[in-house]
């Protein structure tokens, strides 16, 4: 796998793809020719959204493996702050939840993203709505400002985890909270998976393993750790042949790794 700046050069090119994709044709699943375009095993990741208030169409370009808003316990008033905003997806169900008292600031490091989510901002009207282009380990955003946090399936994203939490914690008020969804690991990925910049793009990757993610969490200072929810993620094998021989593939299935999408919250205090 490449040195950080390297993984960061290749995820700003894939979800900038993404996000022109998304403004040239019918949306990120209806265009012809998508495979290159899209995040591998995103289709098998994503939880549907279009039932929640606050959804917009043209916001979701299917790139989750979860509902943190469900867990993340918003309030009307609250301020909240999306990592990974991409076009603005969970920004816009959080500002269902806070209304006109609260405030959304959603921080993407991908121009491309910013663009299009402030072009579906304005579309809406929203005034507390704010969408800032910034890196997850160096938010540019103040000490203490956030209620709450949000992420779906980003911080894998992001090769320094523990500068990210650290970046988290910073930004929360003293009896603030995240809730973020990711992708984790119980076992081993198969070496040319691991080594994969399309995978990495795609959460796999760059996914770590469960305990180590627990404990990057408590160490960063955070308390009442909990899992809020958890689902098996199954790569297809029209996927998998991709990267592996099928003597690996049937290695790998074999070997019953899990790759897991995990809801997760905790108190900064």
């Amino acid at each position: 796998m490449q040195n950080e700046k390297e993984i960061k050069e290749m995820v700003k090119e894939k979800y900038g793809q993404i996000a022109k994709q998304s403004t040239s044709c019918c949306g990120p699943t209806s265009c012809s020719g998508t495979t290159d375009n899209k995040i591998v095993g995103y289709t098998v990741m994503q939880d549907e959204y279009d039932h929640l208030d606050g959804y917009v169409a043209d916001a979701d370009l299917g790139l989750g493996c979860g509902l943190p808003t469900e867990f993340a316990g918003i309030e009307k008033g609250d301020v909240v702050v999306d990592l990974g905003s991409g076009a603005g997806n969970d920004v816009f169900v959080a500002r269902a939840l806070v209304g006109d008292e609260g405030k959304i600031i959603g921080i993407d490091m991908t121009q491309e993203m910013i663009d299009i989510a402030r072009l579906n901002n304005s579309k809406l009207g929203y005034k507390n709505v704010e969408f800032y282009l910034g890196e997850i380990e160096a938010m540019p955003l103040e000490n203490s400002i956030a209620d709450v946090i949000v992420s779906n399936c980003v911080l894998n994203l992001v090769p320094n985890k523990q500068k990210a939490f650290k970046e988290i914690y910073r930004i929360l008020k003293t009896d603030g909270h995240f809730c973020v969804s990711d992708i984790v690991l119980k076992g081993e990925l198969p070496a040319n998976l691991k080594k994969s910049a399309m995978m990495y793009a795609g959460c796999v990757a760059g996914a770590i393993q469960q305990d180590e993610y627990l404990r990057i969490i408590e160490e960063t200072g955070f308390k009442n750790i909990q899992i809020k929810k958890t689902k098996a993620i199954d790569l297809p094998d029209e996927i998998l042949k991709d990267y592996l021989p099928d003597a690996e593939l049937k290695q790998y299935r074999e070997s019953k790794v899990g790759i897991l999408s995990i809801t997760i919250t905790a108190n900064k205090n």
